[in-house]
């Protein structure tokens, strides 16, 4: 156990060491484009690398660029995060090709490939049919996926995962989740609750 640990150490040392042009080049671009646009394009080359290898250098260089990267958090292959105000907990898993913007994933959350998690429900304004929709406002929010949640492949999460709960692969979540509950469909609504065989109402 201590030799594994201590590997893992190492590993995670060399990787550090890696990404540390990168790091420089991020300090200065955010300071030119902000932090967000910085991180955008190193995220983008760095979901390239494939295997552990590609897990080590992207949580390196996410642990120093995001609002929080835990060391045990993984980070699959032609993953890319828009937003550095994102928070990764301890045990957080996201799975290959998904694109994360503004979210907080808690602790021991589970993301299949494919998952994206824009900044809510509203990232762009669309009330004013005269201008373009890039040229109005933006309304953006964190969105929390709770603590020991599972989503399913390609899911899409606009709204907060109340914790322990599963979204079924391709669901579409646009209002909040409760715990515990395993929910469905697009819009998602409850199936059930997982410690109980009761039907939940929709949501």
């Amino acid at each position: 156990m201590m030799v594994k640990e201590a590997a893992k150490s190492l590993a995670r040392g060399a990787a550090a060491v890696v990404v540390a042009p990168l790091l420089l080049s991020y300090v200065v671009r955010a300071a030119l484009l902000g932090p967000d646009r910085a991180l955008q394009s190193s995220s983008q080359l760095l979901s390239l690398i494939p295997g552990i290898g590609g897990q080590y250098l992207r949580r390196a260089y996410l642990s120093r660029t995001l609002a929080g990267c835990h060391k045990s958090a993984v980070i699959e292959f032609g993953t890319t995060f828009s937003r550095a105000g994102t928070r990764l907990d301890a045990g957080a898993y996201i799975g290959p090709g998904c694109h994360l913007g503004l979210v907080h994933v808690e602790r021991d959350v589970m993301i299949a490939a494919g998952v994206h998690v824009p900044s809510g429900a509203h990232t762009h304004s669309i009330a004013d049919p005269s201008r373009p929709i890039r040229d109005q406002a933006r309304t953006e929010r964190e969105v929390r996926i709770g603590a020991g949640c599972w989503i399913g492949a390609t899911a899409v999460v606009m709204a907060d995962v109340g914790r322990d709960t599963v979204v079924g692969a391709g669901s579409v979540v646009t209002r909040p989740l409760p715990a515990g509950c395993i929910a469905v469909g697009a819009p998602a609504r409850v199936l059930r609750f997982r410690q109980s065989d009761e039907t939940a109402r929709a949501v």
